[in-house]
């Protein structure tokens, strides 16, 4: 457990894949829920690049160094995922974390491939590649620098203040390759984010954030994700400029997502920590899902439908180009900035260190 973090109360809905589940009872002691600390679990996969075929993701390929997220943000569309590793989608997520310790040594097996031509890879898909963790662990920056050797390109999205300490090395990958990052800011007020985003770096200091990047001459951007309609969606234009102030030059942003278990977490933190604001929240969630609280459909998902989500995106796109942003793809999420996927124009294979080449191995 990390110094200064708290253990927290469990809370997990039922997981679909689980042949039981326990129930505790909030009034007997004995029987109350246990606190919950922060654990490392060890994964021994053999792969690190994830490869989708969405077509509303403006990439194809991420690395995922850790799974579960110690943010804790309630909406967290990557929740389910825990569930096929037989743990909650709630609580678990948030404190059972799953670390790959050989995610570089992965990333250059990955880059010798022949098959590798050098696209585009985001850090990360799913889960926040700079969470707490990262200070010690430093997997994300090796990473980074095995695409900085192989001068592979990348896209990056984080709400950690871990960022600034790669800097150094984000600012060689946009020299040399390509690199943009964006910070991921829903909230302008810290109060707001601390009850929906618990453990996540204030709004002011994410802001921080963009400006030390800009300033090392990185290219950021802002990512409003998730916009959630009836709580945040007033602060669009707010974050907009504060972000282009701070040193933004793109935009994108993302409607809320609750797919599977996400809905049913989501929902007991809103209303546990909003309580007044809470049932406003979810009916405008259905008025931009067809009356549901999910739309599966691919770019259906990310804007919603009707009048009130039509309402949000026309607001957030008025309001970049009215600030000057380049926007991102309107028919998806792309993270990226100006880097197509495909392009592999800097990608090359460092060259072998000089000396004899290695003896040739017996068929004895």
């Amino acid at each position: 457990m990390l110094r200064g973090m708290q253990p927290r109360e469990l809370s997990n809905p039922p997981s679909p894949f689980s042949s039981f589940k326990v129930e505790y009872s909030q009034t007997d002691d004995e029987s109350a829920p246990p606190r919950a600390a922060v654990t490392l679990l060890e994964d021994a996969t053999k792969e690190i690049l994830s490869k989708n075929d969405s077509p509303d993701l403006g990439f194809r390929f991420s690395v995922n160094p850790y799974r579960g997220c110690m943010h804790a943000c309630a909406y967290c569309y990557a929740r389910p995922s825990h569930e096929y590793l037989d743990m909650g989608a709630g609580t678990d997520f948030d404190t059972r974390i799953v670390v790959k310790r050989r995610a570089p040594e992965l990333l250059r097996a990955a880059f010798e491939r022949p098959s590798w031509q050098g696209e585009l890879v985001m850090f990360s898909g799913v889960t926040d590649c700079y969470q707490p963790f990262e200070a010690e662990l430093r997997l994300t920056r090796g990473c980074l620098e095995v695409c900085l050797e192989y001068r592979n390109p990348v896209g990056l999205i984080t709400k950690g203040t871990l960022v600034e300490r790669d800097v150094d090395i984000l600012a060689e990958l946009a020299r040399v390759a390509s690199a943009r990052v964006h910070v991921s800011l829903a909230f302008r007020d810290a109060e707001t984010a601390r009850a929906i985003e618990p453990w996540t770096p204030t709004p002011a200091r994410r802001l921080k954030v963009i400006e030390t990047l800009a300033r090392a001459g990185i290219p950021v951007g802002i990512m409003i994700a998730p916009v959630i309609p009836g709580l945040n969606d007033d602060a669009i234009c707010d974050l907009l400029l504060r972000a282009r102030d701070a040193g933004a030059d793109s935009c994108g942003m993302v409607l809320l997502r609750l797919p599977g278990s996400v809905a049913p977490v989501f929902e007991e933190r809103l209303r546990a920590a909003l309580p007044l604001t809470a049932e406003k929240v979810m009916h405008r969630i259905r008025e931009t899902r067809g009356d549901r609280l999910y739309d599966p459909r691919f770019f259906a998902r990310q804007k919603g439908e009707g009048p009130y989500a039509r309402m949000i995106s026309e607001l957030f796109e008025s309001s970049a180009r009215k600030l000057g942003y380049k926007l991102r793809n309107d028919e998806g999420e792309t993270y990226a900035g100006d880097h197509p996927p495909g392009r592999n124009s800097t990608f090359r294979r460092p060259e072998p260190p000089p000396g004899p080449p290695p003896p040739q191995l017996s068929l004895f």
